[in-house]
């Protein structure tokens, strides 16, 4: 059929169309959680973002945002990027499919019978389809994240391949594989998952250029291990270790100025490229220039180095110049020409991240780690600032540093830790400086394939219960040096935890998500009841997570619940016997395949080695494994189609029937997915932090911590201008020095921290930890400020005299006092004027539970010693490192005011009237109080209404107590008006709801709230006791002796808390007058009591 071109061109726009349709309509129309308002703030003002950064995608993002009628639309730009990138990769996976299967069916003709056209475009739009409704990659669809942009790269990168594979014979063909590289160097700009797709190119190659034999296909799959590893572990860290080696040549040898190295440098390398593309591009050219142009270009790109390692580079360099000088075949030059000419392009593409030192020099609001020469790049690029996590060898959680005979650690000095040195007067010639070296710690016990590693108390808690482990015993030195013995984990166990959590739980769970079913959107840490995978057969989900007959009501109508009984599944499973029955050629398409789906999706878990608890569910990590699993969905319709064609002997008639028996597979899938990734109305991550900032008075400071009530306070600020006033001071940054210095500049109308330490204070490694000490009963805050700043030598004194190590930064008492200026604290407004007799004298910090402070805190003692009350000091309510400071507290919304007033309570005072005034007036909900129940709201959303709930009722718990009941009706009305039940599910903490409105006279406005929280406990406790019972039930003798059946399934502490709340509740309804109720609650409490006795938990 001559027209199948045109067809096939058709119908990936129709599926390109229909996605798109599809993905604009469920955009979220702002920002979202997590990095999504960073990654919009970024783009929108070409910022720097957190490491590695993505300058290429905020280039990009920065033509949309440009797009956008004002700056309250940037956000909704920036999610439709996204949105149109996984329309885009939604086309190339259809191509992609359609590619592979007709070379399966007629090689590398175009010539299909009708019949064969029906089919392969059938399977390339259910497969295409597939893709679209999948849950992981439609979730990426409709934020502002990297994922959609690097899966179109992957997309892309795959089909171009497929291209080549069809012209290979062609003059110029290798154009395409130039093009490759090019998109390669422009995704490492993007994110490097997109690298991961090499292996999978490299046996198109081979598949279409050599005879297919095991050999050549483990040669082939361990050289593009080695390409992978050129880029990533050479030309990526590689080029900016180079650079640097000329940067301390240039600067502190010869003395030039800062950069001048790195700019020479780059000029170097282009030339050295422009010269080897000339050279071997010439047929009748010199071989021995061509060779040494080569050379001199592989190893000025830093490819041999492998990110510093100078040794291995010249043996390396050495290895590749014997090679080159031994070989004269005239091919080599053309191969030699094709890999300069990648090398160049990939450099083209990995050069937008000039954008990252350029946009970082201008010093703009947010420049995280402050890039702005090479070794701040370095470090950027390494992500130096979350550590390093062990892969192949290394410690396990049991493990402690070795200590040498005489009782000292055995820790290794590596390479140099090279910044510029901080000036101390303008005449100063620009230096950089060694202020450390990287360290190389030697653990006393380490072992193979390391995946229990993290020694947090949490995570190792977790590596106990998902390995059950018992571990061996082991000998070490301890600190005195004799050898004393501890209990460490076997290989097997680690193994046992590698393939229960990190590969079980962490990917093939997300997998089954996508093709099988998902229990609920509830994050799930193993526990039989949250964020486990379902199929909607009820006898397996049974097995799997308990008898799903009497589920409670939130549960069941959880919009992120959906069943696709396995049918996307056995379509994949279908789509991989095709290929197994269609001889070599579906083979070949089968490893391919398999590939891809391995080195995107398990070969990230082996990297990322994850500990238990992560922050939140990482299924987006392996959107292109999915994405690689929907191409065998694809050839589930041709499977079907041969089945057909058995029995009906028409294959027009068996494609057609085939494509319309698979279509309803993703119909499926887009009918159960709908409610739960159509973000279209809700505004909460927008307005939240909206919350926070109006919280604060003019020129406030405000301390927060996670990235939930960091990013939607930055984009507010950054994009739609909110509070520019107001300066956001994240506690995990501020024990960056770079960070610290950007809050003592001039930001928009943000003033500078008022602070005596000085960048060269704290730069280059200073005060990274300060000691405590107990010398001194007390001491002064102000003069402890002094001493580390302009008091030095008086330090130097005083810890002569007390007997001090002169080496470290140590505070000289444990106990640190601020005297207050009560008229500064009343005439700036920080106490209220009939607060005023009850400021305290002076606000003690008491520190002697810590040995030592981080520069975070060190930081937030030199602001207190130097504000005297003159910029409003604020911590988030969602908590953070406040210094036993919370007795100081005044809540006036989302954010906590410090005041020299001591409120006594563990929980600070109450300024009613600000907050009052903020919450019902100046607060936005998110889109909750318009009347819309069909918002959807997953967890984290329902996590950060539930936080602003709460506060209503702090609020409302202060105006009963000053008198004001009709203030305090009014305010819990609001509450239940905009954070209405239907979107967030009232939780344990409606209690004081129920309270609150009791001890208001409101008994009908109490019990409904008893009521609906009565029937939610009752529903799980009754589920719970189910379970429990039948998993009981099933246990032998000897097996109950030595197993908790509820402690086995995980809902031990969600039992115990729902059985405490239907206790407090039967209290609330005796109070209420509510007798039959109260005892009938009273019954049920007895009845679950008693089977959690009976069961000891």
């Amino acid at each position: 059929m001559k027209s199948f071109k045109l067809f096939n061109n058709i119908c990936g726009w129709i599926a390109f169309a229909i996605a798109t349709v599809v993905y604009l309509m469920t955009v979220e129309p702002t920002a979202s959680f997590w990095d999504c308002g960073e990654f919009i703030a970024t783009a929108d003002k070409l910022e720097v973002g957190h490491p590695p950064g993505a300058p290429f995608f905020m280039l990009v993002g920065r033509l949309f945002t440009l797009m956008a009628a004002d700056q309250s639309q940037v956000a909704l730009m920036m999610n439709s990027f996204s949105a149109i990138c996984s329309s885009l990769c939604i086309m190339f996976l259809f191509w992609t499919i359609t590619n592979l299967a007709r070379k399966i069916l007629v090689g590398h003709s175009f010539d299909l019978n009708l019949g064969q056209t029906i089919g392969v475009l059938g399977a390339g739009f259910v497969g295409a389809m597939a893709c679209t409704f999948s849950d992981t990659f439609w979730f990426s669809a409709v934020e502002a994240e990297v994922y959609a942009f690097s899966s179109l790269f992957t997309a892309v990168v795959f089909w171009a391949m497929l291209k080549w594979d069809d012209v290979a014979d062609e003059p110029h063909a290798n154009r395409w594989i130039v093009f490759i590289a090019y998109l390669m160097g422009i995704s490492v700009a993007v994110h490097l998952l997109n690298l991961l797709t090499i292996p999978a190119l490299c046996l198109i190659y081979y598949f279409r250029k050599y005879k297919t034999t095991l050999k050549g296909s483990i040669i082939t799959l361990l050289i593009s291990v080695g390409v992978l590893a050129a880029i990533l572990y050479g030309i990526v860290p590689g080029f900016v270790e180079v650079a640097s080696w000329f940067e301390l040549l240039f600067v502190n040898v010869l003395g030039f100025s800062f950069n001048t190295g790195t700019l020479c440098y780059a000029i170097l390398l282009i030339s050295s490229l422009v010269w080897s593309i000339y050279e071997t591009s010439d047929k009748n050219g010199n071989p021995i220039l061509q060779k040494l142009s080569f050379l001199l270009s592989v190893s000025l790109l830093g490819i041999p180095f492998f990110g510093g390692k100078v040794f291995l580079g010249i043996v390396l360099i050495l290895v590749l110049a014997v090679w080159l000088f031994s070989i004269e075949r005239r091919e080599t030059m053309i191969h030699l020409n094709t890999i300069v000419l990648c090398l160049t392009v990939i450099l083209i593409g990995y050069s937008s991240y000039a954008v990252v030192v350029i946009r970082s020099s201008a010093n703009p609001p947010m420049d995280q780690n402050s890039p702005d020469d090479v070794f701040t790049l370095k470090s950027y690029l390494n992500r130096d600032q979350y550590g390093d996590t062990p892969l192949l060898f290394g410690k396990s959680y049991a493990s402690d540093l070795e200590r040498k005979r005489n009782g000292d650690y055995n820790i290794e000095e590596k390479e140099a830790i090279w910044a510029k040195k901080i000036k101390v007067s303008d005449e100063e010639k620009d230096s950089y400086e060694a202020y450390d070296h990287k360290k190389k710690y030697h653990y006393d016990y380490e072992m193979f394939f390391p995946r229990m590693h993290s020694d947090n108390p949490n995570h190792v808690s977790a590596y106990k219960s998902w390995a059950n482990i018992e571990g061996k015993t082991f000998s070490y030195r301890d600190r005195s040096g004799n050898l004393a013995r501890k209990n460490v984990p076997t290989f097997s166990e680690n193994l046992k935890f590698f393939f229960k959590y990190q590969v079980g739980f962490m990917y093939w769970r997300y997998f089954m998500w996508n093709f099988v079913g998902r229990q609920n959107d509830i994050q799930g840490h193993g526990e039989i009841t949250n964020g486990n995978w379902i199929s909607g057969i009820s006898f397996i989900d049974n097995m799997l997570v308990g008898d799903q007959t009497n589920l409670p009501d939130e549960l069941k109508n959880n919009k992120g619940r959906n069943t696709y009984y396995f049918l996307p599944f056995i379509l994949g499973i279908l789509g991989i016997l095709f290929q197994f029955n269609r001889g070599k050629k579906g083979m070949e398409s089968f490893w391919l395949t398999l590939i891809l789906f391995f080195m995107t999706g398990l070969a990230i878990v082996l990297y990322l080695n994850q500990t238990p608890y992560q922050p939140r569910e990482r299924d987006y990590a392996y959107a292109g494994s999915f994405y690689a699993y929907c191409i065998w969905i694809g050839f589930g319709v041709l499977f079907v189609m041969d089945f057909l064609y058995k029995f009906l002997k028409n294959n027009k008639i068996a494609a057609a029937i085939a494509t319309l028996l698979c279509i309803p597979v993703p119909a499926l899938m887009a009918a159960q997915n709908w409610d739960d990734h159509d973000r279209s109305n809700r505004y909460t991550a927008r307005d939240y932090g909206q919350n926070y900032l109006l919280s604060l008075a003019p020129n406030a400071i405000i301390f927060t911590n996670g990235d939930n009530d960091t990013f939607p306070l930055w984009y507010n600020q950054e994009v739609e201008g909110c509070r520019t006033d107001v300066r956001v001071a994240n506690l995990s940054y501020l024990q960056m020095d770079w960070y610290v210095e950007q809050m003592q500049k001039q930001t928009y109308e943000s003033d500078p921290l008022p602070m005596s330490l000085l960048p060269i204070d704290y730069s280059n490694g200073k005060k990274d930890v300060v000691y405590v000490s107990n010398k001194l009963e007390s001491l002064d805050l102000g003069l402890a400020m002094k001493l580390f700043t302009t008091e030095k030598q008086k330090m130097g004194e005083l810890k002569a005299r007390l007997g001090l190590r002169p080496e470290y930064d140590i505070l000289l008492s444990d106990r640190l006092t601020l005297d207050i200026d009560s008229a500064a604290a009343v005439n700036s407004g920080t106490v209220r004027p009939e607060l005023a007799k009850n400021i305290v004298k002076r606000i003690e910090i008491d520190l002697k539970n810590k040995s030592y402070i981080g520069k975070h805190e060190l930081v937030i003692l030199d602001l207190l010693a130097n504000n005297n009350w003159e910029r409003p000091i604020y911590f988030a309510v969602s908590g953070g490192e406040e210094l036993g400071l919370r007795r100081y507290f005044q809540l006036e919304g989302m954010a906590n005011r410090l005041v020299p007033v001591n409120f006594r309570g563990n929980d600070g005072g109450v300024n009613t009237d600000v907050m009052y005034d903020n919450m019902m007036h100046k607060f936005k909900w998110g889109g909750l109080d318009k009347g819309n129940t069909d918002i959807y709201m997953d967890e984290n959303n329902i996590r950060m209404a539930t936080t602003h709930r709460f506060m209503f009722v702090r609020l409302a718990e202060g105006l009963i107590n000053e008198g004001k009941n009709e203030k305090a009706e009014e305010v819990l009305d609001y509450c239940q008006k905009v954070i209405p039940s239907a979107l967030v599910p009232h939780d344990v903490r409606s209690v004081y709801i129920a309270n609150l409105y009791e001890a208001l006279g409101k008994k009908e406005k109490a019990h409904a709230i008893t009521s609906e929280l009565s029937e939610k406990s009752l529903q799980y406790l009754k589920w719970y006791y189910e379970m429990v019972d039948k998993r009981a039930s099933r246990l032998s003798p000897s097996e109950k002796s030595s197993e908790n059946p509820a402690r086995s399934l995980g809902i031990t502490s969600d039992y115990k808390q729902y059985l405490s709340l239907l206790n407090f509740l039967s209290d609330i309804e005796r109070r209420l007058g509510n007798t039959e109720i109260a005892d009938d609650l009273d019954k049920e409490v007895e009845l679950y009591a008693g089977f959690a006795n009976k069961y000891n938990f």
